[in-house]
């Protein structure tokens, strides 16, 4: 897991951020479901199954992450904590939302929560890939794709599996509406602004691993590598 390596520079910082940027994104889906205005297409999705098999809707989200997270073996992709950590912490985050907030009532209220839901949720992400842990099972699924045919632009692959899992979701059941144009349109806006502020630059006083190797070959009398 190359991320890993990111421990060793400001561990607290980046597992501090990780982890309120997944706990931000669960919350920000049971206020997005509590709107009963529409979902993102993934979420559409897991509702969906959630009503089909009669599971949580957070179970749900684990398995599918669980599962997405196989389909990185054929494509060589390699998780990091921050991947594996997306696919648990999320789902049980949103089933422990759902049983304390009640869904709203009236729609200037499901508006609000609506609203909250998609700004947090761009604020999530930013917090949780800026963090430099991992992305989560299904980004990793999109970049994967695109390393692996890279003829084929990010732009069409997301779109491709994103169509595919809201045709899927509507199909099963899950709630399509005003909260899901309202997602697709802000959400590229919203990881645009957020990102940035979150990501944590590399620290340029670190020694490379070239220079800890040459360093380590030093010391033992070895001659460094050219």
């Amino acid at each position: 897991m190359a991320q890993l390596g990111n421990l060793r520079d400001r561990p607290v910082r980046r597992l501090t951020q990780l982890y309120a940027g997944l706990v931000l994104y669960g919350l920000s889906m049971a206020l997005m479901i509590r709107s009963g205005l529409g979902l993102d297409p993934w979420d559409v999705f897991h509702q969906g199954l959630a009503r089909q098999t009669g599971l949580s809707f957070g179970t749900v989200t684990i398995a599918v992450g669980a599962v997405v997270l196989l389909l990185w073996i054929p494509l060589r992709q390699r998780p990091g904590l921050g991947t594996i950590s997306n696919v648990v912490v999320i789902g049980l985050v949103v089933d422990g939302t759902l049983l304390v907030l009640p869904p709203g009532e009236g729609l200037p209220v499901r508006a609000a929560l609506l609203v909250v839901g998609i700004v947090a949720n761009g604020a999530a992400t930013g917090l949780y890939l800026g963090a430099g842990l991992g992305p989560g099972p299904r980004d990793g699924l999109m970049t994967g794709l695109v390393a692996r045919r890279p003829r084929l632009s990010i732009r069409l692959v997301r779109t491709v599996i994103e169509v595919t899992v809201l045709a899927l979701g509507w199909l099963f059941g899950g709630t399509v509406g005003l909260g899901t144009v309202a997602y697709a349109l802000a959400i590229g806006p919203l990881a645009q602004l957020f990102i940035p502020i979150f990501a944590i630059p590399p620290d340029r006083s670190a020694p490379t691993l070239r220079e800890r190797v040459r360093a380590d070959r030093h010391r033992t009398g070895r001659p460094a590598a050219r």
